[in-house]
């Protein structure tokens, strides 16, 4: 399996990426520079998270725009495989490769602590290997978390499987006290239409070793890139 990580100026959780698709998973890792326009034969794109530009304008505006994002448009467009993670997920949005936004969270501070996720009825081939119901503990890290998109793109993201986990308690129950950022329905990660581009806030690259307090990741992590070496 080859992974490209990409790299913009301010991301922090490159390194963390690189090592849990390499070092644990065992994949090929290519990490790309933002400027470079060859995303090298990846079976999976990772954008990580971090404050890519310094966050200016908003979250994701500005990295939208680097050269590597024309190719992984042209990836997609292709049918390639994408996950963006936390600022990821909201240059994804930016993009507009997934639909909504993410808001400034509610409360408006920084969150940086543990949560609880929930796998989602969904038909992303990337989480076929979890069970619908199936509780995740992984951790979170920003102040642009809470997801956002109008009723019609809610419902549409529910009717067709494209929410893939929310925001729950430790048994899996949904409730305000559990959202930790305010997303409309609890939503924590969502796909496009067809499955292959996923994004979410939490963190699975941050957990993926016991010494880290939860392995809870590498089993996300490991259901995409299972998945993935089945389909290619």
């Amino acid at each position: 399996m080859r992974v490209s990580v990409l790299l913009f100026p301010g991301s922090n959780c490159d390194r963390d990426a690189i090592h849990a698709f390499e070092a644990v998973l065992g994949a090929e890792v290519n990490g790309i520079w933002h400027k470079e326009t060859d995303l090298k034969n990846p079976d999976l794109v990772f954008i990580p998270g971090g404050f890519s530009f310094g966050d200016y304008l908003r979250s994701g505006a500005i990295a939208r725009f680097s050269p590597i994002m024309e190719q992984v448009q042209a990836y997609v467009a292709r049918g390639g495989y994408v996950m963006g993670v936390c600022n990821g997920f909201q240059i994804l949005c930016e993009m507009q490769l997934l639909p909504g936004a993410l808001l400034t969270n509610k409360p408006i501070k920084f969150l940086c602590q543990d949560v609880f996720v929930r796998v989602e009825p969904n038909q992303s081939p990337m989480l076929q290997k979890l069970t619908p119901g199936q509780v995740l503990r992984i951790p979170i890290a920003h102040g642009m978390g809470q997801y956002f998109a109008d009723e019609a793109t809610l419902d549409r993201l529910e009717g067709e499987g494209q929410v893939l986990m929310r925001y729950c308690s430790a048994e899996g129950s949904l409730d305000e006290a559990s959202n930790p950022n305010g997303s409309l329905r609890s939503i924590a990660g969502i796909c496009n239409a067809d499955g292959r581009v996923f994004g979410m806030m939490p963190h699975p690259e941050r957990h993926v070793e016991a010494e880290l307090g939860s392995e809870d990741g590498l089993i996300l992590l490991d259901s995409v890139l299972g998945i993935l070496d089945r389909v290619n």
